[in-house]
């Protein structure tokens, strides 16, 4: 494979690779790093997600220099994208792993992360869940409610066990986000423990003898557009710090500030990481606390591309309509956050003209972009769509008995298939054709 232009990429450890573009053209046609996409998906077919493993390198390493002044430990958040590959790939520069449910421990596991490198969050974590990960022997269990808490502590005394947890604060401040759906550290939000009730159900805490409060934690919001949530939201949970030590928890550990450090879709300015750490390791020292971060759009969401491949042209109503095999169950995130993902062809096409692309699922919601204007594309052409490696695959379903894509990760020169595409008969696997009836 030609070299990408004015890139170079070589397989290694963090900081290895020189990395300035991991989607550019080489000869006029799309690459991945050193992969043409156009290669891949000859070998794979369409729609697929393709991944950077140069860019989640190059991310984990910024974000690792940028918070170098404090004792710190990155938690990749796996509700960004949990394929197994991506996951040991983060590993192996040193990531732990955070998780909101059980299926997500079971593949942070099945990656090989340990107990002690894994986070174990969610707002409604059912007994099975907390059972799980106390077994697995997790860093932490995020305790979102008193509830909560009383049955890690039952869970605990059954196991023999003292729990270590951390409670997640909403620490209840305004926060500027692309979309309502992803603020969550707002006065009345279901996350965390309402901000006036969490030195209560601290002392809670240290009256119950199976479980041992280690941390304090918060979250609140993604794809965060201005830093000033962070500021805002750690001098709130410093405030309860000081007022939990007053009231004798002296057994804390760490301060998890969560993720939310935004990516660019289009033309916006990525997230300056020497303002975060500015806000952030001050305040952290002078906690004497460790650093605990969870990012997982900020890993992955500009590593990845979706590409598909153009079925149809037509016109309706006096616009031209694109239909690709890509839609709303391979990418939901145009649809249900009314989200922008900048697209282009994979090969070069001559002349532009503004269309609406639409996928192949039976709802007049199923769109990739509206009113766009692109390539003069025609049936049988590639699409690239960009910044799809987070909220893309895991977000993905078979309405429509649609069979979810392939995945595929770049590694310099050579790329592999890390998730099949899945068949007709995987969508009936589960499902029992002769029923064993029963009577109550």
């Amino acid at each position: 494979m030609p070299e990408v232009r004015a890139t170079r990429y070589r397989r290694g450890a963090v900081g290895e690779g020189i990395l300035t573009q991991p989607f550019a053209r080489v000869d006029g046609a799309l690459a991945c790093e050193g992969v043409s996409l156009s290669a891949i998906a000859r070998a794979v077919g369409t729609p697929a997600y393709v991944y950077s493993a140069a860019t989640v390198r190059d991310q984990y390493a910024r974000l690792a220099t940028a918070l170098r002044d404090v004792p710190f430990r990155i938690h990749y958040s796996l509700k960004a994208n949990s394929n197994l590959a991506l996951l040991r790939l983060l590993r192996s520069l040193g990531a732990g792993a955070d998780v909101v449910s059980g299926g997500e421990l079971y593949r942070a596991c099945r990656a090989g992360f340990a107990g002690r490198d894994i986070i174990f969050g969610g707002v409604g974590k059912t007994e099975r869940e907390i059972a799980d990960g106390l077994d697995a022997g997790v860093l932490l269990l995020n305790v979102e409610s008193e509830d909560e808490l009383r049955l890690v502590a039952r869970l605990a005394a059954d196991r023999g066990i003292v729990a270590p947890v951390a409670l997640r604060v909403n620490p209840e401040i305004t926060v500027e986000t692309p979309h309502s759906y992803i603020r969550t550290g707002e006065k009345g939000h279901k996350f965390g423990i309402p901000y006036d009730e969490v030195r209560e159900v601290a002392r809670v805490a240290a009256s119950l003898p199976t479980v041992t409060l280690h941390g304090l934690d918060m979250h609140v919001g993604s794809q965060l557009s201005r830093l000033d949530a962070y500021r805002h939201g750690i001098e709130r949970v410093l405030e309860l710090l000081a007022q939990l030590r007053t009231d004798g928890a002296h057994d804390l550990r760490y301060l998890d500030i969560g993720g939310g450090l935004a990516v660019t879709y289009d033309a916006e300015e990525p997230t300056d990481l020497e303002q975060f750490a500015e806000i952030v390791v001050p305040a952290v020292r002078s906690t004497g606390l460790q650093l605990i971060v969870e990012p997982g759009r900020f890993m992955v969401g500009n590593a990845g591309v979706l590409i598909s491949r153009v079925l149809y042209r037509k016109r309706s109503g006096g616009k031209e309509l694109l239909v690709v095999d890509a839609g709303m169950t391979d990418l939901l995130r145009p649809s249900h956050y009314n989200a922008y993902h900048r697209i282009e062809a994979v090969e070069t096409v001559d002349g532009r003209s503004r269309v609406d692309v639409v996928g192949p699922v039976c709802e007049s919601g199923d769109f990739l972009a509206l009113d766009r204007e692109l390539e003069a594309l025609g049936p049988g052409d590639l699409v690239a769509v960009h910044s799809a490696g987070a909220y893309g695959y895991v977000m993905s379903s078979n309405y429509n008995s649609r069979p979810r894509p392939a995945e595929v990760m770049v590694d310099g020169d050579r790329f592999a298939l890390v998730t099949e595409r899945e068949r007709y008969e995987h969508l009936v696997q589960p499902e029992v054709l002769e029923p064993e009836w029963r009577v109550d």
